[in-house]
């Protein structure tokens, strides 16, 4: 299965979602990553589709062209002379340079953000002047280097509900954010937890998880599609990801790369291996239906636009039990997640706990105080995120949660790896 997704990695992409109830804003459009021929691999061609007759545009940006000089984001002057790099020369200087398979549209900005699949750089198209800013002075992901087995290549990125720009690479490790203002930020957010009730389907996992692309939705969740086409959603404050379900309907030869929403709040997938069809994906039932458009496609590694999947509005969902629940009683009212703590980060659930303010505190084997943090509970579900300092030793230590009567309502030893 690995020799597939080594294609396939490289043929990821992006999932645009849309506000029914704001169907008069829509974007009935989204920008793709394709080849310069239809059926092709180079993913390094801008084009714009339209969503209501699926009609692909001429290429708008040729990213493979490295005799144009792009901007430096920081200083929006042009570099002076062409960049060079070690390992790609003056390739470099192309926007598309090494290919792209995460695209993210900031329509409030008018631009387009990206990164290359391997080099470690964050990038942006100014659509208003189609002029290209590199993100010179920060680093995107910190690792310049690419593995081989292509786990911290980002090839999934949107924007979401709050304004900010979401990354995440393919074995889901780092979770990144960026601000899309005057004042640009980046932020590792850290690794993606898996919940429990995933049992042996992992977020992390190369044969079902690599690959495919990222949206949002207007409750400020993130939704992963896999090139194999299974599906997660992530809390982006706790960082769980909990598996959702295999698209079903698709063919088999057909690996879902980019996605978007039209404006009747519809879910349209593209493939990077197929130019037959586009589908529809039902976000509830995972069901995919035949889409007939007019018009020829493109083989398609991504697709954005600055739609968000409408899901406020939806029957409550099934509340997913984390991992390692740990009850105060039998109703399993507080756990914490995951145990053993992998990279000084867990979380704590609350499930039909009494609302008001809770203190949970981390100490060591001798008593000794190593964090407290203060929850304001607001709802009779809610996970809080617990960040352990970096120099914290590996081994015992006990979680607390203490009520505003300073009595200790749940408590649990936790291991640090």
């Amino acid at each position: 299965m690995k020799k597939h997704l080594l294609t396939l990695f490289f043929l990821s992409g992006t999932l645009l979602l849309t506000n029914f109830s704001y169907s008069q804003k829509a974007d009935r459009f989204a920008y793709a990553v394709t080849d310069a021929q239809q059926q092709g691999a180079n993913w390094s061609y801008l084009r714009k589709i339209d969503l209501q007759t699926g009609a692909y545009s001429d290429v708008l940006l040729n990213g493979t062209d490295a005799s144009l000089l792009a901007y430096d984001a920081s200083t929006r002057k042009q570099f002076e002379k062409p960049l060079n790099d070690a390992r790609f020369g003056s390739s470099i200087n192309a926007a598309f340079a090494t290919g792209v398979a995460a695209l993210a549209y900031d329509k409030r900005n008018d631009r387009l953000y990206y990164t290359p699949m391997f080099i470690d750089q964050l990038r942006y198209i100014d659509l208003k002047t189609m002029k290209v800013f590199y993100v010179t002075d920060k680093a995107f992901t910190g690792k310049p280097q690419k593995s081989s087995d292509q786990g911290n290549i980002v090839t999934r990125m949107v924007i979401a509900s709050d304004g900010y720009g979401y990354a995440m690479t393919n074995d889901a490790t780092q979770l990144i954010r960026f601000s899309t203002g005057k004042k640009l930020e980046i932020t590792d957010l850290g690794t993606i937890v898996d919940d429990q009730e995933n049992k042996n389907i992992s977020i992390h996992n190369s044969c079902s998880s690599f690959g495919g692309d990222i949206i949002a939705d207007d409750e400020g969740n993130l939704y992963v599609f896999s090139a194999r086409n299974y599906v997660f959603k992530i809390n982006t404050e706790t960082k769980v990801a909990t598996h959702l379900g295999v698209i079903s309907g698709l063919p088999t030869e057909f690996t879902v790369n980019g996605a978007a929403i039209n404006a009747a709040n519809k879910i349209i997938v593209g493939s990077a291996t197929s130019a037959k069809s586009f589908y529809t994906i039902d976000h509830k039932s995972l069901v995919a239906t035949p889409y007939l458009i007019e018009g020829t496609i493109w083989q398609t590694s991504d697709l954005a636009n600055g739609n968000l999947l409408a899901t406020a509005n939806r029957p409550a969902s099934k509340t997913v039990e984390l991992i390692s629940s740990i009850p105060i009683d039998d109703n399993n009212k507080i756990s914490v997640f995951p145990n053993p703590v992998t990279n000084n980060q867990f979380a704590v659930q609350f499930n039909d706990v009494e609302t008001g303010q809770y203190t949970i505190q981390v100490t060591d084997v001798t008593g000794r105080n190593i964090s407290q943090q203060v929850v304001n509970l607001g709802s009779i579900k809610q996970i809080q995120s617990i960040k352990l300092d970096n120099t914290t030793a590996k081994g015992f230590y006990l979680v607390k949660v203490i009520d505003q009567l300073k009595k200790i309502v749940f408590s649990k030893k936790v291991l640090v790896q």
